[in-house]
């Protein structure tokens, strides 16, 4: 028989067993963080019925989107979890509490190119709070200490989440007269930090259509220094929709030592704009300080309706999403996740010494009922080859049962890394371990610097 040669799909990312364990730490983390904030887990299908999928679509999307036939049905994977999610909001509407709070972590497909960090089949980590009919802003607010507290628990310090707000901009650009263009301009500026004010400003000439001055005063609004809530006061009672964005904006400032984001970790910038058109108020971007090159690892906001395109009333709600697959690359090409973070498949790995397997095979049994991640080893190879399996996988613990710790009620427990040896009884041998794992695993996940 020929044998087929194996390979994976440009854009796809296979993992080995180290990394797929820091990526699970990674999720594990996130998944912790949300539900301290009552967030509840949520799983839609990867496949869904195309014309549901691009209800809202077209343009790129569509030209992305994997679309396939089965039998009669036009079916497409999901290209991300919010048109899933506005489904799921419509479709059980009647069944939900509001506000709706939602996590989900989940794979999303897109058809593009495949390059350097960005995928085809990757990981999306998404929270939003949904309102019937109306959505407080102090949720708005809540939002920068969520990132905050993920961002930390992952082991960042250098990070800075910057905020916006889509009503104030959308009301300066139409103290200028050009409201008509707003939706424009902001894709522009959304470009700023990636391609610098003089490219912008031309781009603004040349595709927008703004003259020399407009394109001067928009770049001048927009990368005020000092305090911007105090030189955005200027401009006050000139639009309805420039006031209400500011007011918004106030609000999402003044909450946020309360909700324990320390000031070095926020800033208004009022570049932030997001590029995508049903972001209607605060939007938000998380930065690296350290690696601006790397762009937002968290980026959303607030939009006025979820589900217009499934259900004849208003949810409106904020969100915002990790893209965790390309995150995960890039942490790991600038040498950031923890090397020493325990990445083993188990705790304890049991090698029997004696013909009759009986007692390892109870040993193991009682080392998983005390919450022991425990492995038996029962492959007849040559001792060396045994504990190589053992330092090859990192399991941080190695115990030998033989005649004599069967006779003496003890357990032989060697620590990979120290290389000590203890021989004590299971007990005493169970709380040194756990003691030793509670040691190896305080380190977090990234590593600054």
């Amino acid at each position: 028989m020929a044998q087929m040669k194996p390979r994976t799909l440009s854009g796809f990312m296979e993992l080995l067993p180290g990394p797929q364990q820091q990526m699970e730490r990674i999720m594990e983390i996130l998944r912790e963080t949300y539900s301290l904030y009552g967030f509840t887990p949520l799983d839609t299908p990867a496949i869904e019925a195309a014309d549901v999928l691009l209800a809202k679509g077209g343009g790129e999307t569509e030209k992305q989107i994997y679309r396939f036939q089965k039998g009669d049905s036009d079916l497409a994977l999901r290209f991300d979890l919010t048109v899933p999610l506005a489904k799921y909001v419509a479709l059980h509407y009647g069944e939900l509490s509001f506000p709706f709070r939602r996590y989900q972590i989940g794979k999303v497909y897109r058809g593009e190119r495949a390059q350097r960090g960005r995928f085809r089949e990757f990981y999306q980590a998404d929270i939003d709070i949904i309102g019937d009919g109306k959505l407080s802003i102090l949720n708005e607010a809540e939002i920068p200490a969520i990132i905050y507290r993920t961002f930390s628990r992952l082991g960042l310090r250098r990070f800075q989440i910057r905020v916006n707000n889509r009503k104030l901009l959308n009301g300066f650009y139409g103290m200028l007269g050009l409201s008509d263009r707003a939706g424009d301009i902001l894709r522009t500026v959304d470009k700023l930090d990636k391609i610098g004010p003089e490219k912008v400003a031309a781009l603004l000439r040349e595709e927008v259509g703004l003259d020399e001055a407009q394109a001067a005063e928009i770049l001048r609004f927009l990368t005020v220094e000092g305090d911007a809530l105090a030189a955005l006061e200027a401009y006050r009672g000139r639009s309805e929709a420039f006031d209400e964005g500011l007011d918004e904006l106030r609000a999402v400032v003044s909450s946020l030592g309360a909700f324990g984001v320390p000031a070095e970790n926020f800033a208004v910038d009022l570049t932030i704009a997001r590029g995508l058109d049903y972001y209607t108020g605060t939007v938000y971007e998380t930065m690296l300080l350290d690696h601006p090159e790397i762009g937002s690892v968290c980026s959303g906001g607030r939009y006025d309706n979820l589900a217009g395109y499934y259900i004849d009333k208003p949810l409106p709600g904020v969100g915002i999403s990790i893209g965790l697959t390309r995150l995960f690359y890039v942490l790991g090409e600038q040498k950031l996740l923890n090397p020493q973070l325990l990445t083993a498949p188990a705790d304890v790995l049991v090698l029997p010494m004696t013909a009759d397997l009986q007692p390892a095979i109870r040993l193991a049994t009682e080392l998983r009922e005390n919450g022991l991640r425990t492995q038996l080893y029962a492959e007849e190879k040559k001792f060396k080859a045994k504990m190589a399996y053992a330092d090859k996988l990192g399991i941080p613990y190695v115990l030998f049962l033989g005649e004599d710790e069967i006779q003496d009620g003890v357990v032989t427990c060697k620590d990979m890394a120290s290389g000590e040896q203890t021989k004590l009884p299971l007990a005493e041998t169970i709380s040194r371990i756990r003691e030793g794992l509670l040691e190896k695993s305080r380190g977090p996940v990234i590593l600054e610097g």
